[in-house]
């Protein structure tokens, strides 16, 4: 019998019974689970599960959405379906600096992550010829005071029109407006060092240097109002040492930006990622 994959993810309020009515209702229909992950978080008593499942071929997604409406309604719960099929689309934002670019590109060529880059954004020239041996659309906008609405609009008119589901900001060095921040909640991650707050500003590995640093590292988290303070959803640290130099603190930490990076939208991209609050739940 023919199968198509789907991820079910969902969040309520706990109560007794919900992986039951949930399961019940998968196997009236005929699904198989593959994957089941759960968790309660006691302090909200919030619930938050992720189940992979193969339905059979001839259900339509409507079919599976309307077996699922009995137990969505009871408890009150906050689902997303997500067709296992279909290949999500991204928009990659960069300035000059392109090494989480590359690596999230080297990764959906050799099939590592699942998603199709629908454009690349930058405020600078410097990663066309990239996209072109990508044969990916190039949108260059530089940004200043006074046209900054002008090309947040732009990228939300680029959202809509190629229907990318996330938006990532590998090393673009450019603050998001607190509406566009709102606007893309939970479909919009950033990358940057864990030096924050201490070394702010130009060279922060530099800083870190000079301050005899010991641990470097980054953090991938969704971008909202409240700068590089969105809910957190990968990290890394790694080890240096006071025979490094300034120029090895950055070539590590370009190394662990694009694997956090990569890490955090493969999360995503998998429905593995739910934002409860501040912070997040990763199955």
């Amino acid at each position: 019998m023919s199968e198509r994959n789907y991820v079910l993810s969902l969040s309520c309020d706990d109560k007794p019974g919900i992986v039951a009515a949930v399961t019940t209702e998968l196997a009236a229909i005929g699904a198989n689970i593959a994957e089941s992950s759960q968790f309660w978080d006691r302090q909200s008593n919030r619930f938050f599960m992720r189940i992979a499942f193969a339905a059979p071929e001839r259900l339509a997604r409507e079919d599976i959405e309307r077996s699922l409406k009995s137990p969505i309604d009871r408890f009150g719960m906050k689902t997303a379906l997500a067709d296992q099929a279909r290949k999500p689309k991204i928009i990659i934002m960069v300035s000059k600096f392109d090494h989480a670019m590359l690596h999230l590109l080297y990764q959906i060529r050799v099939g590592w992550l699942n998603a199709e880059v629908a454009a690349i954004v930058s405020n600078h020239e410097d990663s066309r010829r990239t996209a072109e041996i990508e044969n990916i659309p190039y949108h260059c906008w530089p940004v200043g005071k006074d046209n900054k609405a002008e090309q947040e609009a732009k990228l939300l008119a680029l959202v809509n029109e190629t229907g990318a589901e996330l938006v990532i900001l590998a090393r673009y060095m450019q603050v998001f407006s607190d509406s566009l921040s709102k606007r893309l909640y939970g479909r919009a991650i950033n990358i940057h060092h864990s030096f924050l707050p201490s070394f702010k500003g130009a060279k922060p590995y530099h800083q870190a240097h000079e301050r005899g640093v010991k641990l470097i590292g980054a953090t991938a988290h969704y971008v909202t109002s409240d700068l590089d303070e969105g809910p957190i959803i990968e990290q890394e640290t790694e080890r240096v040492t006071h025979a490094m130099s300034a120029e090895d603190f950055v070539a590590a930490g370009r190394d662990i930006e694009s694997r956090v990076l990569a890490r955090a939208v493969k999360y995503h991209l998998e429905s593995r990622v739910v934002i409860n609050g501040h912070r997040t739940v990763v199955f």
